[in-house]
């Protein structure tokens, strides 16, 4: 007896889970209340005004005639079926010239006189010139180098002379 116990409450217990979960699947819940209708504001007709006046626009804008063939194709360099040009007259070759060619000068990298240190010194002044060029700041003395090619020959007061050491040739430059 005591088995016929156990399965009839497996049994009931089992039928009881059953019908609790097909419940929670199914959904019987009461329809929702229907939404109430609200009034359109200002923004809404403004809305629907531009939105009319964009639909008349593109009617308007919309071609109402297919477009005629077009004169050139768009996606060709050049035209296909032109006829050969006339080939230019070959002119007579010109003589050698007889001159040099003009020699110019080496350009000079752009210095610029940033600055002039001085400081008392037993003989007088020593100053020191800050020169600004290719990227760099050089701080130079009287018969110093500024880069390979150029050696201070003078620093006065305002102004620093340059000697170029190639040539010879001396460059001047000037506070602003």
């Amino acid at each position: 007896m005591t088995n016929y116990k156990r399965t009839a409450t497996i049994a009931l217990v089992g039928g009881a889970l059953i019908a609790w979960l097909a419940g929670a699947a199914t959904s019987i819940h009461p329809a929702s209340p229907l939404v109430e209708r609200v009034p359109p504001t200002a923004a809404d007709m403004r809305s629907a005004v531009l939105a009319s006046e964009i639909a008349k626009l593109h009617e308007r804008l919309h071609p109402t005639s297919p477009p005629r063939q077009p004169a050139r194709n768009l996606f060709v360099y050049r035209a296909a079926a032109r006829p050969p040009a006339a080939p230019a007259p070959i002119a007579a070759p010109r003589p050698a010239l007889s001159e040099a060619a003009p020699v110019f000068a080496p350009v000079q990298p752009p210095f610029k006189l940033a600055g002039i240190g001085e400081d008392d010194g037993p003989d007088g002044p020593i100053r020191i010139a800050f020169i600004s060029g290719e990227g760099q700041l050089f701080m130079v003395k009287e018969g110093e180098m500024v880069t390979a090619r150029y050696r201070v020959t003078k620093i006065s007061a305002d102004v620093v002379e340059l000697q170029d050491v190639n040539d010879q040739s001396l460059r001047r430059l000037a506070l602003r």
